[in-house]
């Protein structure tokens, strides 16, 4: 199982969308893929638990999420051997493991943890909660956007991950984020 959740050689950039629910990371995922000509790794979770919900009714639990972040990683894994400029990746295992200490009272399996820290992404673009909230099947704290904004945030300090707060309309952040994989683009080259 440890393989299956360690990053594996690529040849590109990789970028993560990183903060809580409903701050427009998929939407800019996408646009940034279809900008760059490029692929984008989708958010493995919405399937996994919007597939269990429909079925059983249920929310995440703490045994979802070794689950989740193997379909993650897959995704991921399958993913950067399509690009050889730049992966953008809609979510990654730090998020996971934010979200399990959250949820589930500071506890993180300690499998879901190791491969958090050790996988390796070039930046991260840590989204604001200045957008409007949209609710669907899993999205469950509106009321709570700050704080779990500032547990994201807290994690990429913590852990010394280098990233750029996007916040502002979808132009800004777009823009935004193109001006810094450019600039990650250009140092490779």
């Amino acid at each position: 199982m440890e393989k299956k959740l360690k990053q594996q050689p690529a040849n590109c950039i990789k970028v993560v969308l990183f903060g809580p629910e409903s701050t427009g990371k998929t939407t800019l995922s996408r646009q940034l893929a279809r900008h760059y000509n490029s692929v984008w790794a989708p958010e493995y979770a919405r399937e996994y638990l919007q597939d269990k919900w429909n079925n059983e009714r249920k929310t995440c639990e703490p045994d979802d999420l070794l689950p989740i972040a193997l379909g993650q990683m897959k995704i991921e894994n399958e993913l950067a051997k399509k690009t050889d400029s730049v992966l953008i990746c809609d979510t990654d295992l730090l998020e996971t493991k934010v979200y399990s200490e959250t949820y589930y009272s500071g506890v993180c399996d300690p499998l879901l943890e190791k491969y958090a820290l050790e996988n390796k992404y070039d930046l991260y673009f840590l989204t604001y909660i200045d957008t409007p909230w949209e609710a669907d099947d899993l999205r469950d704290k509106p009321e709570e956007r700050l704080s779990m904004f500032q547990s994201f945030q807290e994690a990429l300090i913590k852990y010394n991950k280098p990233y750029v707060l996007l916040k502002g309309d979808k132009k800004t952040r777009l823009e935004t984020a193109i001006t810094h994989i450019d600039e990650l683009l250009n140092r490779e080259r």
